[in-house]
């Protein structure tokens, strides 16, 4: 499983010197929900979510004579760069151009893909064999959900058994999403989901989730959407999904003002549930919302209705597959 969860390089397997020049690319990724998100069981959270093949996080670095980021603006570029190099005793200074950042707070996991693309990127850059796990945890990422770890390491449909006691979530089962199925997603640039101090905040104020609730989300996944996957059963895996979330909604719908943080958003999701859509919701916190198309036929025509009812809104639309590789690493 380790090995597993090393990204995608150029060249040899493993990193046995430094090199001049290191380049990351990685994406987004859907957060599905929480099998319990009150966290407060034996075996807190445990999550399940899928890579996209867009938007992505690309970048480069290499040594410099100082701290230097230049490129896409990112305040948080700069603070991961610098952790990295402080807890691995590094005297270097490093030059890191960003030429994409997934949007942050937005609900897509832009901030574990930067640490860790930031991260990777520095030990390779130096020759030092760090697997994911480590790189995660000496950046704070993972603390809840292993998805965005899984899915930099693996790529396609992950499920997580939530953090241990002092480890991070173990990746159980990953499964790769078909090549035909495509992803709506919906943007409001005008919005933003909890994070940070807020998110801690919001986690300690939620009620116990019910045990059998739980109990119920375990088995649509793991006896539901995950053999729906396997067996490219469409309907199935839209409905275990949008259980799922309509689950999430409920539940974190009082620190969010409802299933979904947008109104824009929820309208459009709305939308598509009265016509039967099923396999949609909210990717973490959000605002983003998504919803699954059977092919890429159906997704153009899901994406011409649901832009044709926007309007003079504020949504933001785009049209993605699944990832089933790893993130990239390149070295030079």
């Amino acid at each position: 499983m380790e090995e597993a969860l090393l990204p995608a390089r150029s060249g040899a397997n493993e990193i046995s010197a430094p090199c001049d020049l290191v380049s990351v690319s990685t994406s987004a990724r859907l957060h599905f929900g929480f099998l319990d998100p009150s966290g407060r069981r034996a075996r807190p959270f445990g999550s399940f979510g899928l890579a996209l093949d867009r938007p992505r996080t690309t970048l480069s670095i290499r040594r410099g004579a100082e701290f230097e980021i230049t490129g896409v603006d990112c305040t948080r570029a700069e603070l991961y760069l610098r952790s990295i190099t402080t807890s691995l005793g590094l005297a270097s200074a490093y030059r890191l151009q960003l030429d994409e950042v997934i949007p942050s707070h937005a609900g897509l996991g832009s901030g574990t893909q930067l640490a860790l693309a930031i991260g990777s990127g520095v030990a390779a850059l130096e020759g030092i064999p760090l697997d994911l796990r480590e790189i995660a945890a000496r950046l704070d990422r993972g603390k809840r959900s292993g998805i965005g770890i899984g899915t930099f390491g693996q790529g396609g449909a992950v499920l997580d058994g939530g953090p241990g006691t002092g480890t991070l979530p173990p990746v159980l089962c990953r499964l790769p999403f078909p090549a035909q199925w495509r992803v709506l997603l919906i943007f409001d640039p005008t919005s933003t989901g909890i994070h940070g101090a807020s998110e801690t905040a919001a986690f300690a104020s939620l009620p116990d989730f019910p045990e059998a609730e739980t109990a119920d989300l375990c088995r649509r996944v793991l006896l539901g959407a995950l053999p729906a996957l396997a067996e490219s059963d469409f309907k199935t895996f839209c409905d275990q999904v949008g259980a799922l979330q309509k689950s999430m909604g409920a539940y974190f719908a009082p620190l969010q003002g409802g299933a979904y943080v947008s109104p824009e958003v929820a309208q459009t999701l709305g939308r598509l549930t009265r016509k039967g859509v099923s396999g949609l919701g909210q990717s973490s916190w959000g605002p983003t919302g998504f919803a699954f198309a059977a092919s890429e036929a159906e997704g153009q025509a899901l994406l011409a209705e649901v832009r044709a009812r926007a309007g003079g809104s504020n949504l933001r639309l785009e049209l993605v597959q699944g990832r089933n590789s790893p993130a990239t690493i390149e070295t030079s």
